[in-house]
């Protein structure tokens, strides 16, 4: 382990940080990619690293260009590709998302496959991947083997399609040794300030930017526990060849609005629980298109099983309130979310 050198892109990014953490916690050499050295905020990962058993540098590469990737993977042991395009708005043109996910994904994976020294990639996936355009009459956890319709999807959900499918297509053809981790809806605690997307619903909440809560289901899974994930897929030998959902419970957007509002309501926070009516989210779909897209979840559980991470893994979580909490904490911390006034 000591010395283990492994790529990890797009390191300032809300997961990838918690994967950085990770590593270095177990000893391990981390390079991380960052598209501009110059730009990024890269004293909290500098902070993480001291103290830390392993060691930490910085490389410079993105999605969109070749450059770089041949130097970033060079001398690495493993690569934890983690860097996927996720705005917080659904853009006009969904290639703008599709194709920096799938073109950087395979960039990523040509130069693991040109170095020598690269053991396995892990792929951060989601189970957008797995759970959408399956049948609502027929509830049931949505394992490994499934697939989500692209023509069911959001332009975020397909480029997590496309690109898993494209790597699992070329780890194939290139004999790479390949494993994905496929978590829900990742929270947890923030490493620095900044807009996460994937922790808007939770700001949100805490902020009382919605007034009522939809009948929005998500696979909740920390963000600490994601880190681990990828850790586990790559130190387990018998993980190359397969794909892990990541993820502790389903809960409704009311359900995290519950818990929210036991421990922040005595604090001040005004946290929204009653329902949201269909009519109501129709009538702001007409004019809101990331709305309009979630009109199609509206009812629908994310089901799905993470039995094969924690049989094959040894993959364990932590309570999905402690999550919350610590995800609310995090917001409030960096001033991020204040008592809205009655």
């Amino acid at each position: 382990m000591s010395g283990t050198r492994v790529l990890v892109t797009g390191a300032t990014g809300f997961i990838a940080g918690h994967c950085v953490a990770e590593l270095l916690a177990h000893g391990y050499a981390v390079r991380g990619t960052v598209r501009d050295p110059t730009t990024a905020d890269l004293a909290y990962l500098q902070a993480l690293s001291r103290g830390a058993g392993g060691s930490l540098e910085i490389a410079e590469a993105h999605l969109e260009d070749d450059k770089g990737w041949d130097d970033a993977v060079d001398g690495c042991s493993y690569v934890w590709h983690v860097a996927s395009p996720n705005p917080a708005r659904v853009p006009d043109d969904e290639n703008e998302l599709i194709r920096p996910a799938v073109d950087g994904t395979l960039r990523v994976l040509n130069a693991a496959a040109k170095a020598s020294s690269v053991r396995r990639v892990v792929l951060t996936s989601s189970t957008d991947a797995i759970t959408h355009g399956s049948r609502q009459d027929s509830p049931r956890d949505r394992t490994e083997a499934d697939w989500s319709d692209p023509t069911a999807c959001s332009p975020y959900a397909k480029s997590k399609i496309y690109a898993e499918r494209a790597a699992w297509e070329f780890a194939s053809q290139h004999r790479l040794e390949l494993a994905t981790v496929n978590p829900g809806l990742v929270l947890g605690p923030l490493l620095r300030p900044g807009r996460t997307t994937s922790i808007e619903v939770v700001r949100q909440l805490l902020t009382h930017a919605i007034p009522a809560t939809p009948r929005i289901g998500f696979a909740v899974t920390d963000v600490r526990d994601v880190a681990t994930a990828h850790r586990l897929a790559m130190e387990t030998p018998g993980a190359a060849g397969n794909r892990y959902i990541c993820s502790a419970e389903h809960m409704w957007m009311r359900d995290i609005a519950e818990v929210l509002a036991a421990e922040f309501g005595p604090k001040g926070y005004r946290i929204p629980q009653r329902p949201l009516p269909y009519w109501l989210m129709w009538l702001i779909a007409r004019f809101d298109p990331t709305v309009r897209l979630a009109l199609t979840l509206v009812g629908v559980p994310q089901l799905v099983s993470s039995a094969k991470a924690r049989r094959e893994l040894g993959w364990t979580t932590r309570p999905v309130r402690d999550t919350i909490v610590d995800t609310a904490n995090g917001l409030i911390s960096y001033a991020m979310a204040h008592p809205r006034a009655k």
